[in-house]
């Protein structure tokens, strides 16, 4: 709970209190009481912002101002018949108060203005944003034949110094209403997101204790948006890391443009046909805009990031001043996805030779990742069936994962580790945990605390790609580990 909105829950409270309780029931203490409380509550929506979670708490000081002004202007006293009917309804207001109160904190508690936790590495974090349009490659969603492939771009990158913290989305309004439609919850349920910051700050320099930094790409899962795994950019970047997080249009909840132009994301069941095409292919291609795709959309989307790779290094070469330039080390870089995400990894480290490190997080692979595996360093993070069936998961989609991820693992040829982390769910793996802290009482997350999780993913991506693009020793990854106990890891050289 931020601190204004804090300091009027509980100037309301006394408030009440006051007004309740006969011995405290002065009226002069009641209008100080309420006054300091208006002017909290004015604070807080010019210094935090109004949000809906404190309606009940707008609602109860209204009702005690407009009390304690008509016992201050109305007659005293009165008939017996009145006295006898104030006192009849005083006990249900009362009780009316105290649950109103009771919901006042609540609910700035469930759907809380959440915090990230502070990176632990020796860097702060710098964040730019760009536009990037393909102009060799058509947007295949698009009903256009003319439409050009556009991506937003997010870089967040090692600093010296924080300023004033950016914001963890962009365009939060938008993105409310799209997480709200396509997860099927209101969509006031997210409308909090805007006033949410990161430990990054907008347009700081790169730091300048080394000349480059390895790059990382993240790509999202379906229906998500760029920043979902802030808690691991963020881990990575405190490291050393230069992380490149990408909106790919129509699998993100929404992306919205420069120009304004809102792109919405589809559904999982408008999008599952093309992605389990790639998965497990049918003589009978789905189509798309009247395209037919054979191999399914991940072939397509994994362009996106061989696109993404070479802006990089164009940015990385461009004779302008900017904040990148020659900061990037283009022959240290890797990937990383979640869900959709994740399956996308599987077909662009197959096919783009320029990726060195490939980490897989809770996905299926591609038919071809599959039958040849990879031939890079890899890393499956994931849980165990038996987890993913308490979670709900339909027993073919089970065994979909399971089957695809182990096969690609068998079938690889580098350096690869499997980590499964029994009782952790499928959204334990983004920022969902921080949402609110009942998001495991709802069994949206699994029994492991989330922050746990967490640590538990943070720690293994990091040794991940520190051995494998920094050259650093990296034991966590040589044996299990006695400070994560719930880890199941295999490995092989």
């Amino acid at each position: 709970m931020r601190l204004f909105e804090a300091l009027l829950i509980l100037s309301v409270a006394l408030t009440f209190l006051l007004g309740l309780i006969p011995q405290l029931r002065v009226t002069r203490s009641v209008g100080w009481s309420a006054g300091v409380a208006i002017l909290l509550a004015i604070t807080q929506n010019v210094v935090e912002g109004p949000r809906w979670q404190l309606a009940p708490t707008y609602g109860l000081l209204g009702s005690l101002c407009l009390l304690w002004i008509s016992r201050r202007l109305g007659p005293t006293g009165g008939t017996k018949s009145k006295m006898a009917l104030r006192h009849m309804f005083a006990g249900p207001a009362a009780l009316l108060g105290v649950a109103t109160m009771a919901v006042s904190v609540a609910l700035p508690l469930v759907l809380p203005v959440f915090a990230f936790p502070r990176p632990i590495g020796a860097y702060a974090i710098g964040t730019v944003t760009y536009h990037w349009t393909d102009a060799s490659r058509l947007e295949v969603f698009d009903k256009s034949p003319h439409a050009s492939r556009e991506l937003t771009v997010q870089i967040w990158y090692p600093a010296d110094r924080r300023t004033t913290p950016a914001p963890y989305v962009d365009d939060a309004a938008t993105l409310s209403a799209a997480l709200g439609r396509l997860h099927g919850v209101p969509t006031f349920m997210f409308d909090h997101l805007r006033y949410v910051t990161t430990n990054a700050s907008l347009a700081v320099p790169v730091s300048t204790k080394q000349p480059s930094y390895p790059v990382l790409i993240f790509l999202e899962g379906i229906t998500g948006y760029r920043q979902m795994n802030m808690f691991q950019v963020e881990e990575l970047v405190s490291h050393g890391y230069i992380v490149v997080t990408i909106d790919q249009p129509y699998v993100a909840a929404s992306v919205v443009f420069p120009s304004g132009r809102d792109v919405a994301g589809l559904s999982k069941n408008q999008m599952d046909p093309l992605i389990q095409q790639s998965i497990s292919p049918s003589t009978q291609a789905p189509t798309l805009n009247g395209r037919p795709f054979a191999r399914g959309i991940i072939p397509y989307l994994a362009q996106d990031v061989t696109f993404a790779i070479n802006r990089l290094a164009a940015l990385n070469e461009t004779a302008a001043r900017t904040i990148l330039r020659e900061r990037l080390d283009m022959e240290s870089v890797g990937i990383f996805g979640v869900s959709l995400g994740g399956i996308v990894v599987g077909e662009a480290c197959r096919v783009e030779l320029r990726l060195e490190a490939c980490l897989v997080m809770d996905a299926p692979m591609p038919s071809t990742a599959a039958l040849s595996g990879l031939n890079r360093p890899a890393m499956w993070i994931t849980r165990d069936a038996k987890t993913m069936r308490h979670e709900g998961w339909a027993e073919p989609d089970v065994m979909q994962h399971q089957r695809t991820m182990r096969s690609a693992f068998d079938q690889s040829r580098s350096a690869r580790y499997f980590v499964q982390v029994p009782g952790m769910f499928h959204a334990n793996l983004t920022d969902v945990p921080l949402l609110s802290p009942l998001t495991s009482h709802l069994g949206v997350t699994g029994p492991i605390d989330g922050r746990r999780a967490h640590a538990i993913v943070n720690a293994y991506s990091l040794a991940f790609f520190d051995r494998h693009l920094m050259g650093k020793s990296a034991p966590l990854l040589d044996r299990n580990d006695t400070r994560f106990r719930e880890v199941m890891l295999d490995k092989r050289r």
